[in-house]
């Protein structure tokens, strides 16, 4: 499974303590982030491939010295050069990259010196080798932890809609329809979404286990993911010892997704290369709150009409629940935060336990937009109050022990089992989220699962 921090930033100290002496570009780049992969428990060659060549924009060749598409850029120096050139050379790469595979982060390094960019925030961090230890969360996105800021209306949302659209049109044509068809796309979604962001044990074993261990015609496609859904719903405990060791990585995930057992979806190639497609695509990026967008797609337009069922944007969510108890809830937060009696701490901690025992139903929930975006919002809040309980940020304690809101906190009421299942799996990725984001806080990562807290929302 994957390593918990505490594990990591002893790995760093020594890998800062065994580089003291690196500055050769030529010689040691490969070594050098060959054994700075393993400090997160990940091999290089599983995720990023060295002197990746590539056509600038006015046609001269470069070669991008570590590359992990859609991920990660490192221009590489020797020791002492210029990284303020460096960082030309890699915006010029970045420019000449497909729109696809343009990284998130951007790594100018000359062994003793990082400069790490996050276009996606607009941020930057400068360190040095022996600093590596106390900044090593920054490279929590090698483990699927990162910092995410969600936009409404996000261009990238759409494009995951449409991916699934396009899955889920090749298997109806074939046949595979029905029920069946939206129990097998939630389960996707969810497993393309644990691939990225750390529930799995490591970013793109699902892609790599479809890629390199099906047949291009997709004739034995389906009967891998049958296997692999009964893996995901088998405790590592009772899996038999024989168990592929690539199906073995995988972890018991439970919370009832993968229970059902479902007819085997029989694909070809066109289906095979469209989830495929999915599967390249970066998932860190999607707000659980395109569920709704999905759930649209795949609907047909008469259907909704019939059932009254509309997508409500993230900002007219807000709009409903900020009036309704968020702005209320943040003002006496406020007026806590500002409190400088002997009883302030106090009263956070009763504050922080009454988030801990709210409880909220949508009676007409849908896709669960509103429900989703509420207890992210709840979650933030959670993050806040913590922040001026322990200023220092360092506990010793596993992020799962400091949050008291969870998902079974949240109610919710629909005709059908589809938008039911969509509500959840929602719900299941923010908590996911948000648990990376405590995680980056407060220095310790962890995965809530198996999953054990549900949110209860029965199809009538």
């Amino acid at each position: 499974m994957r390593l918990a921090w505490q594990e990591i930033r002893p790995r760093a100290a020594a890998f800062a303590r065994d580089w003291a002496d690196a500055g050769y570009e030529k010689g040691e780049t490969q070594s050098f982030y060959n054994a700075f992969f393993r400090i997160f428990g990940v091999e290089r060659r599983s995720v990023a491939r060295y002197e990746e060549q590539v056509k600038r924009l006015d046609d001269s060749q470069g070669f991008i010295d570590l590359f992990w598409p859609g991920v990660l850029l490192v221009e590489q120096k020797s020791a002492g050069r210029d990284l303020v050139a460096a960082r030309r050379q890699a915006l010029s790469y970045f420019d000449a990259l497909p729109e696809r595979e343009r990284p998130r982060y951007l790594l100018l390094c000359d062994f003793q010196n990082f400069e790490l960019l996050d276009l996606d925030e607009g941020e930057e961090a400068r360190f040095t080798l022996a600093e590596l230890p106390s900044n090593v969360e920054k490279f929590g996105f090698i483990l699927g932890v990162q910092k995410r800021t969600f936009r409404d209306e996000d261009p990238v949302n759409a494009e995951a809609a449409k991916l699934m659209a396009d899955l889920h049109d090749r298997l109806l044509e074939v046949g595979y329809g029905g029920r069946e068809l939206e129990l097998f796309l939630v389960r996707i979604v969810f497993c393309l979404f644990a691939d990225d962001t750390g529930i799995f044990e490591r970013r793109d074993i699902l892609l790599e286990l479809l890629e390199q261990r099906t047949s291009p015609d997709g004739s034995d496609l389906g009967g891998r993911l049958a296997h692999l859904f009964q893996v995901l719903n088998t405790p590592e405990a009772s899996r038999q010892a024989t168990l592929d060791e690539d199906l073995a990585r995988f972890p018991y995930i439970n919370g009832d997704l993968f229970a059902e057992t479902l007819p085997i979806a029989d694909f070809d190639s066109a289906m095979r290369r469209a989830l495929l497609d999915a599967c390249r695509f970066d998932w860190t990026e999607i707000s659980p709150a395109i569920f709704g967008t999905l759930f649209q797609s795949v609907m047909e337009p008469e259907e909704q009409r019939i059932k009254g069922s509309h997508y409500t944007s993230e900002a007219n969510v807000l709009k409903v629940i900020e009036p309704l108890f968020l702005d209320d809830l943040r003002a006496e937060f406020l007026r806590l935060r500002r409190s400088r009696g002997t009883r302030r701490n106090a009263e956070l901690h009763a504050f922080r336990q009454r988030l801990g025992r709210m409880r909220f139903l949508d009676p007409a929930c849908g896709c669960g937009n509103f429900l989703v975006i509420a207890y992210r919002e709840l979650r933030q809040l959670e993050i806040e109050v913590l922040r001026e309980l322990f200023p220092s940020r360092q506990l010793g304690l596993l992020a799962d022990a400091l949050s008291l809101v969870n998902v079974d906190q949240f109610h919710g009421i629909d005709l059908d089992e589809f938008p039911k299942r969509i509500t959840e799996i929602a719900l299941w990725m923010m908590d996911h989220i948000m648990n990376n984001r405590l995680s980056l806080e407060f220095g310790e990562a962890y995965a809530r699962i198996p999953l054990e807290s549900s949110p209860q929302i029965p199809a009538r």
